[in-house]
Parts: structure tokens; C-alpha cells; sequence
């Protein structure tokens, strides 16, 4: 019997999971239709590009090791032309696959077998920040004018998680980058202490584990 807790809410969020073990991707789908998340399984990149086509998504459970396209190649896809978050999901725990499918533009990274609650703090994480930014983007459009062509400072747009530089060139952050970006420009030029940056992204503070045991 699946059982879940209360996750915080979320509003209208979509969420897709890629996964090609069958049963392995029911029991994820099944999981988060409990706790009343709008949720699709697909078992193949192909299945996930027809599913795009004719419907938003906020997240993608990604695996690695798909039938038709590697998922490192398909999360390079996903961060290069939409705004999804990833959740790269994969047995594969070597420190070589988490570095590279960072850089491909995962959010987090975690590895099979893995415990559903794990993994519905981690997606439920990230789609409330995702609401939270973008009440703060609506807000900030209100008192903010509009933005000249021409810019002589960088500007981190909180709506869709982008870095725009003075060029005008537009970067596409993944969770972790923006939530490093954002702390280091609040602080205003002023020094940011180091357990405040773990804290925010979410990383344990090794030297405080230590003085404790």
C-alpha cells in the first residue's frame, strides 16, 4: 500500500516522468496522483517529445538510460528550449554522471533505488520555488519600468530563472545556480557567509557535522 504525506501546494504544475521500467514508473506515477499532483508517464524520449507538443510541463523525472536517446542528451534538450526543471533519476551513482548531467542542466540528481519521499521533497522543493519566483516576478513587474534594449548591469529575472547580461544575452539557470546567483545580489556587495550559501542550496555544513560529533 503506497501512502503519502501532505506536500505543500502547488498551482496547477504539471509534472512528466521518463522512465522506461514500466512497473518502476506506475509506482512514481501513482504516487504523486495520491498526493494530488497532475502527473504523466512516458517510457521513451519520442513519447516525451509528442507529450510536449500538446502540453505544458513545469518538471521532468528524468532517467538516464533510455530505449531511443541518452537522458543526458534529452536534459540538454529540455534546458536549452523550455523552461522545465529537472529531476534526473538513474542508477548510475558515479561522481562522472552527476558532474556531467549538472551540466546538462539537471536540478538534482538522484539515484535508484530511491525512497518516494526522497523524491517528492525534492519535486515539491522545486515547484514551490518555482511558485515563490514567480509571485516575486508578477511583483516585481508592478514597480519595476520596462527594460531598455540597453542595459549596463547584469539582471537576474526571477519569472523564469534567466540571467540577462549587459549584451542582452539571455542564460538559463538551473534551480541551484539561480539560488546562488540570488543570495550573492541580495546581500548587495556585502560579504556572504558560508553557511548561509550551504543553507540556501540546501548542502550540508561538513565542518559544524564535525564540531558536533
Amino acid at each position: 500500500m503506497i501512502t503519502t504525506s501532505h506536500p505543500p501546494k502547488v498551482n496547477g504544475k504539471r509534472v512528466i516522468i521518463v522512465e522506461d521500467d514500466r512497473d518502476f514508473r506506475e509506482s512514481i506515477v501513482e504516487y504523486f496522483e495520491l498526493s494530488g499532483l497532475d502527473v504523466t508517464g512516458v517510457a521513451s524520449a519520442l513519447e516525451f517529445y509528442k507529450s510536449i507538443s500538446s502540453q505544458k510541463f513545469h518538471l521532468v523525472i528524468l532517467d538516464i538510460g533510455l530505449p531511443d536517446q541518452n537522458g543526458l542528451v534529452l536534459a540538454e534538450f529540455i534546458r536549452n528550449n523550455t523552461d522545465m526543471r529537472i529531476v534526473m533519476l538513474t542508477a548510475n551513482s558515479a561522481v562522472e554522471s552527476r558532474i556531467t548531467a549538472y551540466k546538462s542542466g539537471a536540478d538534482i540528481y538522484l539515484t535508484k533505488p530511491v525512497d518516494f519521499s526522497e523524491l517528492s521533497a525534492s519535486v515539491y522543493s522545486i515547484l514551490g520555488r518555482l511558485d515563490r519566483q514567480l509571485s516575486a516576478g508578477l511583483e516585481m513587474k508592478k514597480v519595476e519600468p520596462t527594460l531598455k534594449k540597453e542595459q549596463k548591469h547584469w539582471r537576474l529575472i526571477c519569472s523564469n530563472w534567466t540571467l540577462h547580461s549587459p549584451a542582452g544575452d539571455e542564460i538559463k539557470l538551473t534551480s541551484k545556480e539561480f539560488d546562488l546567483i540570488q543570495i550573492l545580489a541580495s546581500f548587495n556587495n556585502s560579504v556572504v557567509l558560508r553557511q548561509d550559501i550551504l543553507k540556501t542550496l540546501d548542502y550540508p555544513d561538513f565542518c559544524q557535522l564535525c564540531k558536533i560529533s
